[in-house]
Formats: C-alpha cells, sequence, structure tokens
C-alpha cells in the first residue's frame, strides 16, 4: 500500500505521533485521544470546500467546527443557565468543571487517555463518536486501507453501522447508568431528553456521505434510531426500578404536572376518554412516547413483534400507573421488552425500503392522532418527528402533487409544541387530521 499524493507529509507525522501514544495489546491498538486539531489540517477533513477527487469531502472538520452545535457544547456550561442550573443544584465547582456535566458536553475522558495536543474545551468532538484516532489516524489515511481494519484492530468506533451509530448518540442523548438526566437536573432548568436520528443527523448538519445506492437512507436511519432509542430506554427504565431513587420522575410524563391549569370544564385533560385508563388518578402516566410512533414501523415489518411489543408495553403503563408499582416486575417487563426491540432494530438495519414502506407509515401514524395526542406533548413531538423524516425521505425518491400544502401542514405540528405546557391534544389531533388527507394514497 502506498500514500496518497501530498497529504503523505502530514499523516506520516500523525502516523508517528499515534505510534508515540498508541499501547498495543493483543494485537490491537489502543490508542490516546488526539484532540480535534489532528483532524483540521485542509489536506486531512479541514478543507473548506468539498473536494470531489478523493473518497470524502475532506471538509467534514470545517463542517463540525462551523455548524455543528456539538462543537459548542463545552462552552454552553458556561453560559448563564448553566451557571444558573450549577448554583440551584449547589455544585461545587462551576458545570465546566464539574464531571457531571462534562461526561455529555465534552470528551471526558482520563487524563492517562489524553494526548499532549488534546483540549477538553473542543466539546463534543471527532474522537466523542469515532474513538481515540492516536491508533488509526495515520492509516486510516493509506490508499485502500480497510474501514473494517481501523475499526476491529485500531481502536475506530463503527458509525457506518445505523445500530452502533444510535447506541453512540443515546449514550448522552439518553443517558447510562454512568451519565445521565434525572428529575433533579430537569427541576433544576437542564432540558428533558428527546431523540431521533435522522431528523438530529439533518440538523447537526451531516458531515459525511450516505452510502451509494441506498436511496430510502433516511426512512431506515429513522427505523432504526427508533428501535434503538426504545430499547435504552427500557434497559434505562429497568435499571432505574432496582436503584434508590425510585420512582425517578423523569421516566414519567413531565407534562402530567407540569401543564398550564384551566377551568375544570375547558381542560381536554378530564374531558378525553381513557386519560386515565390504566392508572390511578393523580399518579403521572409513564412516558411510552418512545414507543407511540415506533409501533408502526413495526407493523408493516412485524406484526406478530409488534403485538408482543405492545403487550408489554401495555402491561408497564398498568404497573407504573400506581403510586408503588412492583419494581421486580418492573424492571423484568421492561427488559424482556428490551430484548424484543435489539431484534427488531437488527431487522430494521437489514430491511430493504421503498415508497411503499414509507408511506404506509406515515399513513398509520397521521391516522392515528388522536390516540397519540393524548398521550401527552412527548408523544406528539415524536409523531412530528417521525413524520417530518419521512416526508423529507419520500420527497427525495418520489415527486408528489402537493408537497408544499404537506409541508406546511407538518410544520403546524410543531408550532403546537413550541410551549409544552400548553400543549392542546384536540388541536394536535385536528392537525395530524389534516396531514393525512394530504398523505399519498399509495
Amino acid at each position: 500500500m502506498k500514500w496518497t499524493g501530498k497529504r503523505a507529509a502530514v499523516c506520516l507525522g500523525w502516523l508517528l505521533l499515534a505510534a508515540s501514544v498508541g499501547v498495543r495489546s493483543a494485537g490491537t491498538v489502543v490508542g490516546k485521544y488526539n484532540g480535534a486539531g489532528g483532524c483540521a489540517a485542509s489536506s486531512c477533513h479541514g478543507s473548506i470546500q468539498p473536494k470531489t477527487v478523493t473518497r470524502v469531502p475532506q471538509n467534514e472538520y470545517s463542517i463540525w467546527a462551523g455548524q455543528d452545535k456539538h462543537a459548542r457544547a463545552y462552552e454552553v456550561l458556561s453560559n448563564s443557565v448553566s451557571v444558573r442550573i450549577g448554583k440551584i443544584l449547589r455544585l461545587e465547582h462551576p458545570p465546566a468543571q464539574t464531571p457531571r456535566c462534562l461526561a455529555c458536553h465534552a470528551l471526558a475522558i482520563p487524563s492517562e487517555q489524553r494526548a499532549q495536543t488534546f483540549d477538553i474545551s473542543d466539546g463534543v468532538s471527532c474522537e466523542s463518536c469515532h474513538g481515540p484516532a492516536s491508533g488509526w489516524l495515520g492509516q486510516h489515511t493509506i490508499k485502500d486501507w480497510p474501514h473494517e481494519r481501523s475499526v476491529k484492530e485500531l481502536g475506530m468506533l463503527d458509525m457506518r453501522d445505523l445500530v452502533k451509530r444510535s447506541e453512540r448518540c443515546l449514550t448522552c442523548h439518553l443517558g447510562t447508568s454512568e451519565k445521565f438526566v434525572d428529575h433533579e437536573l430537569i427541576a433544576a432548568g437542564h432540558p428533558d431528553l428527546t431523540f431521533e436520528l435522522n431528523l438530529f443527523s439533518a440538523v447537526e448538519p451531516k458531515h459525511w456521505k450516505e452510502p451509494e445506492g441506498v436511496a430510502w437512507r433516511g426512512v431506515q436511519t429513522w427505523a432504526v434510531g427508533e428501535a434503538v432509542q426504545l430499547r435504552e430506554g427500557l434497559d434505562r427504565l429497568a435499571r432505574r426500578a432496582h436503584s434508590n431513587t425510585w420512582p425517578e420522575y423523569s421516566e414519567l410524563d413531565c407534562f402530567a404536572c407540569h401543564h398550564a391549569l384551566t377551568k375544570p370544564d375547558e381542560s381536554w385533560r378530564l374531558t378525553t376518554e381513557g386519560y386515565f385508563q390504566d392508572r390511578t388518578v393523580g399518579v403521572p402516566a409513564w412516558n411510552a412516547a418512545r414507543y407511540s410512533v415506533f409501533r408502526f414501523a413495526l407493523r408493516e415489518l412485524n406484526a406478530d413483534a409488534e403485538a408482543e411489543l405492545s403487550a408489554d408495553v401495555t402491561k408497564l403503563t398498568s404497573l407504573l400507573g400506581v403510586l408503588s408499582g412492583n419494581r421486580d416486575e418492573i424492571a423484568s417487563t421492561a427488559q424482556r421488552a428490551s430484548t424484543i426491540a435489539a431484534q427488531l432494530a437488527g431487522q430494521l438495519n437489514s430491511k430493504p425500503y421503498d415508497a411503499v414502506y414509507t408511506v404506509r407509515v406515515m399513513r398509520d401514524i397521521a391516522a392515528n392522532g388522536e390516540p397519540i395526542s393524548v398521550q401527552g406533548q412527548r408523544a406528539a413531538e415524536q409523531a412530528a418527528m417521525a413524520l417530518d423524516s419521512l416526508f423529507v425521505a419520500y420527497k427525495q425518491n418520489v415527486t408528489g402533487a402537493n408537497e408544499r400544502e404537506l409541508r406546511a401542514a407538518i410544520d403546524q405540528l410543531f408550532q403546537q409544541l413550541d410551549n409544552p405546557s400548553a400543549y392542546n391534544a384536540p388541536r394536535f389531533a385536528a392537525l395530524m387530521q389534516k396531514v393525512s388527507a394530504l398523505l399519498p394514497r399509495a
């Protein structure tokens, strides 16, 4: 194998650095984290304009640094809202120096894993997703060097696989046993966590090319992201059911308590049939938004699995709808449902997608606007994000007659979510009917 063109000197330098800081163990390089600067050269990923003569555009760093909010995640810890959250929580140190905050707002790795060039103020930088670069930084620039070897042997993380990509995103966008957003943090002013892989990727914005020949990649990304999010959410519920802080209120519907109060005869929450079904009056409902919309992706994939998963979700809704649900039963049911979701994630990752599947899922979601809407603002939010992602993917592949009207109708759904505490289910359901009427029939 040979080095490619004028990149040889630059990349060879980084290869020598990688060799000096990496440690070989059982044939695998366990590298250190170099920091985002290792990717910033214009001959690497720091080009201002995308290049067409190379396999990748080589402007990935420039997009991240200039447009991606991840690059400013560390800076956020010093703004007025974060400082106020720190004071409310009575943190010993400012948020920018607190491990609990740095865990997601920066690449908070131990000092022994940091190369001399590492800078924590880079925020959520390249190696946060792609893994410690000192093991593979030089090699991955070699012509015809297989991506699989970097992943298998040199410590690179595989972001091409949508299941693994979702898992990586969700370590912060949903949390793990080590880093999480709980009710205490939300009460202090931190936003609750929501996620939708395809939409979030577009907003990031994307600094990568999707694989060639995959026309419906957006639908696949949405479906896989939803499955992994559900799996991770159920795993989190199982963990928390056995924690010392149970009940953990962030697992419940925030706006069952935190909503604008109206006169009883004007409240949709009190007049909607089935609003208190399967739970004790006054007990906040479990936030099942991660399943409310995903179920329609399953209905078109595996009806038996959808029925089995729905049974577990119904059981969890009932168990969490009383003041002191059985913790062991909650954990075991959540774990069983998580196992099903994991299997479905694999199926959705390998399934081919097309216009027929996409339209059916969109129509299923929009036609169920009323039952989705009464589940609360979070379920409505997932529905709006799903319809947005699926519509964009559909529009990229099929020309429709009323694209402008459908785009406007979906935008109106998001407008209903601007003030979550004032969310109104009947209004949202009516707009879902409008979207349903505009969707293609075939």
